[in-house]
């Protein structure tokens, strides 16, 4: 039996989706957003130095509904990956979008996607079509270059040397400053994380299967240690990691029966990204066997106002994999229409990426989902959505072609 659904000590990990930047951003947004949420919800919630774990993390007390909890959260790092997946040159960032678009189209997931969401789907053709927008800029300055220097002399102006040289370096200089220019744009982050994932057909490459494999141990650990709960929250392409972690973790008998209760929250998922692609065969079994078992609680979070996210579609059924005796995940909106007032959803609505990470952050009408009483609160995710029902309009539909698992 585990222990008593009541925590006062809770170990959280957090397992970012594809992001290049520092884990301290993790720690000044629990820290700026959870003293929000305390503010709105009249709860007490406030950070210290980590006391456990790893080089990245922080200690949280909290006092809600007469209780005090202490949790100590750690960021389970991937970021040294993503940065190394993000050094394409130009070029080779558009010789990814060839492959990319390949993978996708050829395979025929992204006709099957679209079946689930258009959202997410726009945001994964978005670098595409804006890629091929900046070189054709780029092309387009260049001739008008050629034309402005040129247009006197006779055979204007690609007859001669000078200019196509001309119009290649004018291209060249666009396509710079557009790079430069990405955290405006967007492009060639998302076009690194879309390739990322087609680069192996939705399997995990080497790198990535030995940091997993590390997260697990971490995890593990935590798990025969003095904790009331170990709680696992995967954020966007986190989510499809921590399905694979866990479901190791289970299958080899590395979660006591004795131990902590454990929790595994899933936010903004992008799960079918991945596992609709030919060779997500690891991601398609591990989800077919987690959403079996009893020794964890899987919450799913997601809200149809995030239009990166597969929101209130069901990871293990849209896949394809969804066994008879699917007993996971507990499938939950976060409502941003209803949970932001119409003020601050008015400011957000169209912030697509600042909403990615609303999930993380304070609401000022909070319902059922609140990542601080989640994290830092009295309650295991078990006990606190026991009496739950999932929420309606639940996408269950199996649109994968690919269900192979093995």
């Amino acid at each position: 039996m585990h222990r008593s659904q009541t925590v006062r000590r809770r170990r959280v990990f957090y397992i970012p989706g594809y992001d290049p930047i520092h884990p301290r951003r993790y720690r000044e947004l629990y820290r700026t957003e959870g003293t929000a949420q305390a503010a709105i919800s009249g709860y007490a919630l406030s950070l210290a130095p980590k006391r456990a774990g790893g080089p990245y993390g922080w200690h949280v007390n909290s006092t809600q509904d007469g209780t005090t909890v202490e949790a100590d959260v750690e960021v389970l790092v991937w970021a040294d990956i993503v940065r190394d997946s993000m050094e394409a040159s130009i070029p080779a960032t558009y010789l990814q979008l060839v492959r990319t678009a390949s993978a996708y189209i050829g395979s025929g997931a992204l006709f099957r996607l679209m079946r689930l969401r258009k959202g997410p789907v726009i945001a994964a053709l978005y670098p595409i079509l804006a890629l091929i927008a900046q070189a054709l800029a780029g092309l387009g300055a260049g001739w008008a270059l050629a034309a402005l220097l040129l247009w006197p002399l006779p055979d204007f102006p690609f007859d001669r040397g000078l200019g196509l040289a001309l119009c290649a370096g004018m291209t060249w200089a666009v396509l710079r400053w557009f790079r430069k220019q990405d955290g405006k744009f967007y492009a060639y982050y998302l076009m690194h994380d879309y390739a990322f994932t087609a680069r192996w057909g939705g399997a995990n490459p080497e790198a990535l299967e030995t940091r997993m494999a590390a997260f697990g141990d971490t995890i593990a650990q935590a798990l025969s240690e003095d904790w009331d709960e170990v709680l696992v929250v995967g954020h966007s392409s986190g989510a499809h990691l921590a399905v694979s972690i866990l479901a190791d973790l289970i299958r080899a008998g590395r979660v006591p029966a004795t131990g902590p209760s454990l929790g595994f929250l899933s936010l903004g998922h992008v799960v079918p990204m991945v596992s609709f692609l030919p060779e997500a065969k690891r991601l398609r079994g591990d989800l077919a066997w987690l959403c079996t078992r009893p020794e964890l609680a899987w919450v799913d979070v997601t809200a149809p106002g995030d239009g990166c996210a597969f929101a209130l579609c069901d990871p293990v059924k849209v896949s394809g994999v969804g066994p008879a005796g699917q007993i996971q995940p507990l499938i939950l909106s976060a409502a941003f229409t209803k949970t932001l007032s119409p003020k601050r959803w008015k400011e957000l609505r169209w912030r697509f990426f600042r909403l990615h990470f609303q999930y993380l952050c304070a609401f000022d009408r909070p319902g059922v989902y609140d990542y601080f009483r989640i994290t830092a609160g009295p309650l295991t995710l078990k006990a606190r959505f026991a009496e739950t029902p999932p929420s309606k309009s639940v996408i269950e539909i199996p649109a994968n072609r690919f269900t192979s698992t093995g």
